[in-house]
């Protein structure tokens, strides 16, 4: 027994999306898969557990996003952009797993809910949105200023569309057998493991597996050395040491993921421009792809990485940075969590670093589901995090909005500087080339408060068992099981 423990190919009518029929496989046709992170809020779609239900396929949107950032039909089939701020959406004949039909009404619900919610999804950070019904399977939406992104926003986990029996009257989601996705949570078990049964009522067709058996296991060497005897099929972020013995069953895939080092610009010793400056100049990065990352990550050179093509080699120069001080024997507090692999590793090199540098550093490494609350709300001088810069809606801009504006849902760093903020702004309302620019300026504008150092821009590794099939390597990371992902 195991243990328990941005491109827009559709902005306007007439694309469909590829539809197939799958059937269960062998030996019950279930597959065993170990995730890194544990849910921290019930499953809610609306914080960073509705990735948990992306990865896993139990929810869709109006839109998906494939794993080259292009944007397809989901539960809309078509679209269209009828002035500068409205859009109709619509709808393919789908169901609820819990039976009934996805109707204008109930989308246009879910929508406005996800709006409403206690914590605001972060790819809302940056746009307010209004739904109506516009027919039975007509969906207009209407922002608060032109945003062309819609399309690919609709795609985020945290608009998925639920049955209206999954909302409580305190607006709580209960995400069990009410979504549409190809599998439906049957079963949460805490922090420890859910169980997936296959959904055969999808617009798409069966998936190709009878279920899911999924266990929440932070301890990253545990994850491979499960992989690696056959226990699981699938282990999400397996660690680059171990990339040598796990052979072909180790997945290498390109990301728009940066490691990144945010300091504390609010309290604390760090709330101190010219301390923040001296952290910058007392890293040295240039080592650590190549040892602690094994060569599956290049120095980080700003925010964005190498993932995003037209940024490569176009940061912008960065002026205007406060002049280091010299540190004094200040007392910070570095923190990071363990589910991925290198990330203490990096945060006690940064440690050593940051004490010849002339600080004093206490270290705190834990689960991310601990530290989460913490550092949301400042509790810590620098926490270092492994950060996809396209998460929200395949575009930089609603990271920088939510990680760094003064109103951010995810601002770690405390900033509240009106250049950034201003320059985030202008990069929203901006479309093609002149919103590429204008994400550069605003890159360079946060670099030059040094909220945010920048450490290495990653590739990551995901376990795949020999046996297993159809597994989706999503560089956005929103996939991982999908329609088609069977094992022997």
């Amino acid at each position: 027994m195991r243990r328990r423990g941005f491109l827009l190919a559709a902005a306007g009518i007439g694309l469909t999306s590829a539809c197939g029929s799958f059937t269960g496989t062998s030996g019950g046709g279930r597959i065993a898969v170990d995730l890194a992170f544990a849910p921290t809020q019930g499953l809610s779609p609306y914080g960073d557990d509705g990735l948990l239900l992306s990865r896993l396929a139990v929810v869709d949107g109006l839109t998906r996003m494939d794993t080259d950032g292009v944007i397809h039909p989901a539960l809309a089939a078509q679209w269209t952009r009828t002035n500068a701020t409205t859009w109709e959406f619509t709808l393919r004949r789908a169901r609820f797993q819990d039976g009934s039909d996805v109707t204008a009404g109930a989308v246009v619900d879910a929508l406005r809910r996800a709006g409403r919610a206690k914590v605001t999804p972060r790819v809302l950070s940056d746009v307010k949105l209004d739904a109506e019904a516009a027919g039975e399977r007509t969906v207009r939406i209407t922002t608060g200023a032109a945003d062309p992104l819609l399309p690919a926003r609709l795609a985020n986990p945290s608009l998925a569309v639920f049955s209206p029996k999954a909302y409580g009257k305190d607006g709580a989601v209960d995400p069990v057998g009410t979504a549409t996705g190809p599998f439906a949570l049957t079963r949460l078990n805490g922090a420890v493991s859910a169980t997936l049964d296959r959904f055969d009522g999808h617009w798409r067709g069966r998936a190709a597996a009878r279920g899911v058996d999924v266990t929440f296991v932070a301890d990253n060497n545990a994850r491979a050395n499960a992989l690696r005897s056959g226990q699981i099929g699938l282990a999400e972020f397996v660690p680059a040491a171990q990339a040598l013995v796990l052979g072909d069953r180790a997945r290498k895939v390109a990301t728009v993921r940066t490691t990144t080092l945010y300091l504390n610009t609010g309290r604390g010793p760090l709330a101190d421009a010219g301390l923040r400056a001296a952290v910058r100049e007392g890293i040295d990065t240039s080592a650590l792809a190549r040892s602690v990352y094994e060569g599956y990550a290049e120095r980080g050179r700003g925010l964005l990485g190498p993932g995003f093509a037209w940024a490569g080699g176009a940061q912008l120069p960065v002026r205007g940075r406060a002049l280091a001080v010299k540190p004094r024997g200040q007392r910070v507090t570095l923190a990071t969590y363990s589910n991925r692999a290198e990330l203490p590793e990096v945060a006690a090199a940064l440690q050593q670093q940051l004490e010849r540098a002339g600080f004093r550093v206490r270290l705190v490494v834990k689960d991310y589901a601990r530290l989460e609350s913490g550092a949301l709300e400042g509790e810590f001088d620098a926490f270092l995090m492994s950060r996809s810069t396209a998460l929200d809606t395949g575009d930089p801009v609603s990271y920088l909005a939510s990680d760094f504006t003064s109103g951010g849902s995810f601002n770690i760093a405390q900033l509240a500087d009106p250049d950034v903020d201003a320059a985030v702004r202008d990069a929203a309302g901006r479309e093609g080339r002149a919103r590429q620019r204008a994400v550069l300026a605003a890159e360079a504008a946060i670099l030059r408060t040094d909220a945010a150092v920048p450490i290495v821009h990653e590739e990551h590794l995901q376990g795949v068992g020999a046996g297993v099939r159809g597994v989706v390597l999503d560089p956005y990371e929103r996939q991982f099981v999908g329609l088609e992902t069977r094992g022997s």
